[in-house]
């Protein structure tokens, strides 16, 4: 790295700490929960649909489509064209009785909906995903940017990702996290635009990269017999775990929760549904453009996954080099700070003050802060037995959200959408659809001991079986609900009066956009079949 690429750099983190601190200035001496947790609940459209894109990507969300995509091609980019469908299902569907509701967190709207019970079920749940996984692997990977591409050690980089990240999200809250993310995604477009031409330049354009990966390398769609992405894993399972991603998880939702009304909330919706649509050709496609250079014998990767950092370090020039580097880090600290910010509204709102009901506005903003500095804490402490466990042990671990996903789901979607569920139902679905997701993630953990039905069962794709238990989700949920339901819980459903109150006649522009996303959708489905 030359002088120009660490003083842009350096540029990069002098702007994330203004914004930031220009942000979080007025909460900070107003001492609000509110302003604290969901910036006011008045952020533009623009803001949050921004922050919605950038906080879904994180470093290793870039290094792991440009890894896969140089290992099996642009099959993985079904993800994040699903997402644009799951986002307008946010927008459209979930956002007026999330907004109604007046909640804080997506826990506290199940207490609502259903029971404390279920409340407490997935703010645990969530804490415990988030620190095992989101804050730990993200963590991780900024301490590989430093190492690989900046020559800093691999602890020496983490710590400065997580003090640099743990500042400005402990002082500004949420209005400094959408406000730095609307940086962020700018700098990482930009950044990810421009390895993306160079890359293409340097093989001869699309036509010559298209040719020399072949069909199948550029192929959206995988026969059933694929291992990693066979279409009916993508076309059933991948929209059960978008739906719980993108519409039910506090991490993506409370940014939905800070915009200044249902109009607004759906706008940053369309917005973000847009935006999904590109990882495929700037995130997935840099990968593919890495491994037909390692086929034509001028490019070495170590492993796939070294895709990104590979182009990044052979292709570019300097001071582009450093702003592709900014990149990176705009990424990763957009994804930190995001999950930080979340996972201390979730263990502030939904596990703190239920045993302190007293407790005032500025109390609950110190927990706040307090909770988001001991989160910083263990994801370093976390970080060690990541770097000791197996890769491959590892990612069985990641998925272990994969298998929760589909009850949660189960359990917001028909919630919404059928009023005989209730709380005995929610806690049948929620309790018995965990133990067969667990059940499943040890039998694939132990598939080499298996045989016969066992081993039949462990082989079943994760895609295809978070279809299935979806399915089994919703029928323990319609046999186990009785008839029993709150006033209050009729009014979190179709048909509800308090979401139908709320519920803004929807502009044509917005209808129009939507419909545009779609098309965008299909036409890339047909261009990549």
């Amino acid at each position: 790295m030359a002088s120009l690429d660490w003083i842009i750099i350096a540029i990069y983190f002098a702007a994330v700490f203004f914004i930031a601190f220009r942000a979080g200035k007025t909460q900070s001496a107003e001492g609000d929960s509110a302003e604290f947790f969901l910036a006011g609940r008045n952020t533009g459209w623009l803001v949050v649909g921004a922050s919605i894109f950038a906080s879904n990507i994180g470093s290793e969300h870039l290094i792991g489509l440009a890894g896969t995509g140089a290992a099996s091609g642009v099959a993985v980019a079904q993800f994040e064209i699903i997402a644009g469908f799951a986002l307008l299902l946010l927008g459209w569907f979930f956002v007026p009785f999330y907004l109604s509701s007046g909640v804080f967190t997506m826990p506290e709207f199940l207490e609502k909906r259903f029971s404390k019970g279920a409340r407490t079920y997935l703010a645990v749940v969530s804490v415990v995903g988030y620190v095992l996984t989101k804050i730990s692997v993200t963590i991780a990977a900024g301490g590989i940017v430093f190492e690989t591409l900046l020559g800093v050690d691999f602890w020496t980089g983490a710590f400065i990702v997580v003090i640099a990240t743990g500042v400005y999200t402990v002082w500004g809250g949420l209005k400094a996290v959408l406000y730095t993310d609307a940086l962020q995604m700018v700098i990482l477009l930009f950044g990810a635009v421009v390895i993306t031409v160079v890359g293409l330049n340097t093989v001869g354009g699309w036509e010559a990269m298209s040719s020399a990966a072949g069909d199948k390398a550029m192929s959206l769609w995988r026969p059933m017999s694929d291992p990693d992405f066979p279409w009916t894993g993508i076309l059933f399972g991948a929209p059960i775990l978008a739906v719980w991603y993108w519409c039910t998880d506090q991490y993506i939702v409370q940014r939905v929760l800070s915009a200044n009304g249902i109009e607004g909330a759906r706008r940053a919706t369309i917005m973000a549904a847009a935006l999904k649509q590109l990882p495929l050709f700037i995130f997935v496609i840099p990968g593919v453009i890495a491994a037909v250079l390692v086929d034509q014998g001028r490019l070495t990767l170590a492993q796939p996954d070294a895709a990104l950092p590979t182009l990044i370090g052979e292709l570019l020039p300097v001071g582009l080099r450093g702003l592709l580097v900014a990149g990176l880090l705009a990424a990763l600290m957009s994804s930190l700070s995001s999950v930080f910010n979340s996972c201390s509204t979730i263990v502030t709102m939904d596990l703190y003050k239920p045993l302190r009901p007293e407790a005032g506005e500025r109390e609950l903003v110190t927990v706040g802060r307090v909770s988001t500095t001991a989160l910083v804490g263990l994801g370093l402490l976390w970080i060690p037995f990541i770097q000791l466990v197996s890769g491959q042990l590892f990612q069985y671990l990641q998925e272990v959200q994969s298998y929760i996903a589909p009850p949660i789901a189960a359990v917001f979607l028909i919630g919404l959408l059928w009023k005989g569920a209730n709380a005995r139902g929610a806690a049948w679905t929620l309790g018995l659809g965990a133990v067969i997701g667990i059940a499943k993630l040890l039998l694939v953990i132990n598939s080499d001991a298996l045989s016969g039905p066992l081993l039949w069962v462990a082989g079943i794709n994760f895609l295809e079986f978070a279809f299935i238990l979806f399915l089994i989700s919703g029928v323990i949920l319609v046999l186990t609900s009785g008839k029993e339901v709150s006033a209050e819980a009729q009014s979190l459903m179709i048909g509800g009066a308090e979401a139908a109150a709320d519920y803004e006649e929807a502009r044509s522009r917005d209808k129009w956009m939507s419909l545009a996303v779609l098309a965008l959708i299909a036409v890339i489905w047909v261009v990549f079949s």
